[in-house]
């Protein structure tokens, strides 16, 4: 199911508006495998213990009426704790494959790289470089001259 939620209904091969009737099914411009997945949405859907599980209504999406992720604070886990969960244990594997000592919370610890990023101005840079130093000649030409006046 997973492989169906993370895209588009019609990108798995099905529809992309609610299915009404059983009947439209067989009419529906989708694969095969699509078209038996809906139709065991609508056949599911008719039995005591999937009722609650909306599946005629969300048949269109292959019976699955979520964002294959949830944020809800309902959950036993949610997306961000196991983002935070990964990231913290990444940070802790590169600390000890840099030999970097555990963090302190007393310390600010900084560690920054440079990396060449290229020389020269790009996209209009060169115009106004020019410009400045222009600026900057006329600036020290008329200082020079109003030092000349002032001796």
């Amino acid at each position: 199911m997973a492989k169906y939620a993370t895209k588009g209904a019609e990108s798995a091969g099905t529809v992309d508006r609610p299915i009404r009737h059983a009947g439209q099914i067989a009419g529906l411009k989708v694969t095969e495998h699509a078209r038996r997945m809906i139709y065991t949405c609508f056949s599911l859907a008719e039995l005591q213990p999937y009722r609650t599980l909306l599946l005629r209504q969300w048949a269109h999406m292959l019976g699955y009426r979520g964002h294959f992720s949830t944020k809800s604070r309902h959950y036993s886990i949610r997306l961000g704790d196991i983002r935070q969960a990964r990231a913290d244990f990444r940070a802790e594997q590169a600390r000890l494959i840099t030999g970097t000592p555990p963090p302190d919370p007393e310390k600010t610890v900084t560690v920054g790289e440079w990396h060449y990023a290229g020389s020269g101005h790009r996209h209009g840079e060169a115009f106004w470089a020019e410009v400045a130093r222009q600026r900057i000649a006329t600036a020290r030409k008329i200082a020079r001259q109003q030092a000349g006046e002032n001796r």
